[in-house]
């Protein structure tokens, strides 16, 4: 599933995210079973040749795409994270959830597609370690709150996690409606904010 090799130079980095955006592309237009090198490559603006030099087959290409959707989800929790360290729990958990939720609809319509790509794919070891990663970021972040303490953080965690991917993906799969969206946007960072006050008592 890897790629067969790293883009390095700045040419590189924009042909990939060029071959990156039309996966997405295609993706919507002809669906998963539809898409194929050569279909991504001729919306890329690129050979055949230099699919292949990164990517040695279909199945790689949408593992890449895949990992580089969910490295930014990763990279927006971290800020989010970072820039609410040391705060109250009510606006951590702002925070965060919303964090969570901009870098899933920034990616829309494409972000539908790819849960189909997961689905489809050998993605459990991708998921695994993406689902480590959050939540360890979401306990160090939770470690910091200014006005309140957790009797059993890793399990406070695991449910915040639950909820906030849990409540995007049955919305996000569902119709995604601009009404469900806008809901969503609203919502969630209530339901974040609700359960971390209940789950937490004042710091002494």
């Amino acid at each position: 599933m890897k790629p067969r090799k790293t883009p390095r130079q700045a040419r590189s980095a924009a042909t990939v995210a060029a071959i990156f955006e039309a996966t997405i592309q295609v993706l919507l237009t002809d669906g998963y079973h539809g898409l194929t090198t050569t279909r991504v490559a001729t919306r890329a603006g690129v050979s055949v040749g230099t699919m292949y030099q990164y990517f040695p087959h279909r199945q790689a290409l949408l593992y890449a795409v895949l990992e580089d959707y969910l490295e930014e989800v990763i990279k927006a929790l971290q800020n989010a994270s970072d820039a609410f360290s040391g705060k109250p729990v009510a606006q951590m958990a702002e925070g965060l959830s919303r964090a969570y939720l901009d870098a899933k609809l920034r990616g829309m319509p494409g972000t539908r597609a790819l849960y189909v790509v997961a689905a489809e794919l050998e993605t459990a070891p991708l998921v695994d370690d993406i689902v480590e990663r959050a939540e360890h970021i979401i306990f160090r972040a939770l470690a910091t709150v200014s006005d309140a303490t957790f009797d059993d953080l890793h399990k406070v965690t695991y449910a915040l996690r639950v909820l906030m991917v849990g409540t995007v993906r049955a919305v996000l799969e569902g119709d995604a409606s601009p009404a469900s969206v806008a809901t969503l946007r609203s919502e969630l960072p209530l339901m974040c904010k609700a359960y971390l006050v209940g789950a937490s008592r004042p710091r002494s």
